[in-house]
């Protein structure tokens, strides 16, 4: 299993091509120069099993239709973001037009979902906050999560944006602190990290980790 990252676009979004040894790959959040993904793509001969969005914001969704073009696959995203994503209230010029929409959502998911694509195993866990129909990507056996913008290498998504709710985010850090110490976290934006060491040094997960501990707080 590879993952290769690339970051696109006018804000760093991560988009993550994930490929098996036989070369079936996952292309979660490709959100911008679609052609640049098309072009790892093709150059690594890797043949694409479903597209994995983990929220709508048009950083994380702009080159998905471009893409699947090229690569035709499943869609995998929360029907939740999914309503606006492709809408006007998604676009932010003169950085970024409305997102053109694929052709069709193939897969409405949703928490406790278990899907298998590539022969690996992932759950669905809703995660809103940042987002409403926000969700991460769990793939247990290989301990990574695919995290979409919840949490960043020492700090967390941001709340202000159309949807944003710091007390539901709240609630989805909480949940993520559960996860094994040892989860790899490939973040929408900056670079990946360990849930471990996130919660030692993130402020926020530090303090879900263990309240009472010294100099754990909410900044």
């Amino acid at each position: 299993m590879e993952v290769e990252t690339l970051t696109v676009g006018a804000f760093g979004s991560n988009c993550f091509l994930m490929a098996n040894k036989a070369g079936d790959a996952l292309v979660i959040d490709p959100g911008d120069e679609a052609d640049r993904i098309i072009d790892a793509l093709r150059t690594r001969q890797w043949r694409v099993a479903a597209y994995l969005i983990t929220h709508g914001h048009v950083d994380h969704v702009s080159a998905l239709a471009a893409v699947h073009r090229a690569f035709p696959a499943p869609v995998a995203m929360h029907p939740v973001d999914a309503a606006w994503a492709f809408s006007e209230r998604n676009a932010m010029p003169p950085l970024y037009d409305v997102p053109e929409a694929p052709p069709q959502i193939d897969r409405s998911i949703a928490e406790g979902q278990t899907w298998e694509d590539i022969g690996l195993r992932y759950h669905v866990l809703e995660v809103p906050g940042h987002s409403p129909g926000h969700v991460a990507f769990h793939f247990p056996d290989q301990a990574l999560l695919f995290s979409g913008d919840v949490i960043f290498q020492g700090t967390v998504g941001r709340t202000d944006l159309p949807g944003g709710d710091s007390r539901v985010l709240t609630q989805s850090l909480r949940r993520l602190v559960t996860l094994p110490d040892d989860t790899r976290i490939f973040c929408g934006h900056g670079p990946d990290t360990v849930l471990a060491e996130e919660k030692r040094i993130n402020p926020f997960m530090k303090y879900f980790a263990n309240p009472q501990a010294p100099g754990s707080g909410l900044p």
